[in-house]
């Protein structure tokens, strides 16, 4: 097998995919549901709804709120409680919908069976259809980073989409929410993958699957075979960030993309992950809004590590309890992998578009080491995927030398954690980068903003 990868840095993080072969169950359904209005990168959307208003399963509870946004849906049926602030993954207080739950009444719109519907049932699909349709159901990108797809379907008139690149790394050493995904749903995220062809108007796809999947990978090469070489599935070698966009697509088509303000799309590619073409075909498909999502449940001290269909909106703590609760001693609950994911300062903290994952680290894997000087290594700077000097921009960040770090390219960041998993001295180097990141950011938007 000629397996493809990236070709700068990447680590090996050791791997525990505790829920691989864990079939997927529905999460039980919360008694309160919480609904932030910023689950995507871009303005928050604007609640439509009022405190006593009734709503029920695929009801719009709030609107998208500029042009870079989208909207909102309940994954409930029950009474709205309030408008008001609830604390979401950043551990800050942000606008949410927060709803009762009574019952379990769905809108009626919504196809609720399991046929599954091709492209040759909806001849009439036009690309301009299915990107309003992709618009109205609210998906965002569901790898974690929250980009509305929409957006990405139509790209700028200076850019030229040649094919759209299906993101199935999961190269985080705990998830396997995509996993199960594609080994539960293959035939649905192909008619997925066709209606973002489609919608991007391009005549290939690539699905990128890591080698440590070889039953996906078998899956899905089988169902190409039928595709008429229009899609096809590329095997990557297994190193982490190969989820990274930059890095999926340069080990897909070989091609590099430059620094920002440069995406995918300026050389050729569209980057959908593997559950958003899933969410796609339900929603131009079964007029199924984006509400709920496959999520894993993992830890080494989980007594029963779980992979949910869960309604958005689910505290976290439900999906914790079900599990079998938080293990005994020091405890970390992560958004996300041990790699990207956030710490939480609360489990209460609701599932949103963007929650692949809930990590619980137990024990010694909570504690950060302390951390040391420097010793000139320079292994962070092998690691770095894109090509950076860590320890440099850790540095000139903690010396608030914006300027500086602007000209080290700070911008380029993944924040993929890489230069710390390989540090030896642990040092905090992407805690520093974040924070000079935001700083640098928000001082060339103030100065685009006077030009």
């Amino acid at each position: 097998m000629n397996l493809k990868t990236f070709s700068k840095g990447g680590v090996h993080p050791e791997e525990y995919k505790l829920t691989d072969n864990v079939p997927t169950v529905q999460a039980p359904l919360p008694k309160m549901a919480v609904f932030p209005l910023s689950q995507h990168i871009g303005a928050p959307a604007v609640a439509v709804v009022k405190r006593g208003d009734k709503v029920k399963v695929g009801s719009l509870i709030a609107e998208a709120g500029g042009f870079v946004s989208a909207p909102v849906f309940s994954s409930v049926s029950g009474t709205v409680a309030k408008v008001d602030n609830a604390i979401d993954a950043t551990g800050y207080r942000k606008p949410a919908v927060i709803i009762s739950v009574e019952g379990d009444e769905w809108d009626e719109s919504i196809d609720r069976s399991d046929t599954l519907v091709t492209l040759n049932d909806r001849p009439e699909l036009t690309p301009e259809a299915i990107v309003d349709k992709v618009k109205w159901a609210g998906i965002t990108g569901m790898g974690g980073a929250g980009f509305p797809t929409h957006i990405k379907l139509c790209p700028p008139p200076t850019a030229k989409a040649e094919c759209v690149i299906i993101n199935a790394v999961e190269c985080e050493p705990y998830i396997t929410a995509d996993y199960r995904l594609m080994m539960e749903h293959p035939d649905e995220i192909m008619v997925g993958v066709q209606l973002l062809m489609k919608a991007a108007k391009v005549e290939k796809a690539y699905i990128g699957i890591e080698e440590n999947k070889p039953e996906a990978i078998t899956l899905f090469e089988e169902k190409v075979k039928t595709m008429n070489d229009d899609i096809s599935v590329v095997p990557l070698k297994q190193k982490y960030p190969q989820g990274g966009e930059k890095q999926l697509v340069e080990a897909v088509t070989g091609r590099q993309v430059p620094p920002p303000p440069a995406i995918p799309v300026n050389v050729g590619a569209i980057v959908q992950n593997v559950g958003t073409a899933y969410a796609v075909y339900q929603a131009v498909m079964k007029n199924k809004p984006l509400f709920e999502r496959y999520t894993t449940v993992t830890g080494k001290l989980i007594e029963k590590p779980a992979n949910f269909l869960v309604r958005m909106g689910t505290p976290m703590a439900d999906l914790i309890d079900v599990c079998g609760g938080l293990p005994e001693g020091e405890v970390k609950v992560l958004a996300g992998g041990p790699m990207m994911g956030r710490a939480l300062t609360s489990t209460e903290v609701p599932i949103c578009k963007g929650t692949n994952c809930v990590t619980v680290l137990s024990g010694s894997d909570a504690r950060r080491k302390a951390p040391q000087p420097c010793i000139r290594c320079a292994k962070c700077v092998g690691a770095c995927p894109m090509g950076l000097e860590p320890y440099l921009l850790a540095a000139v960040s903690g010396q608030q030398l914006w300027e500086r770090a602007e000209q080290e390219m700070i911008t380029s960041c993944i924040e993929c954690g890489s230069c710390m998993f390989t540090c030896p001295a642990h040092r905090p180097l992407l805690d520093n980068i974040r924070q000079g990141k935001a700083a640098v950011i928000s001082i060339i938007r103030s100065r685009i903003a006077k030009k």
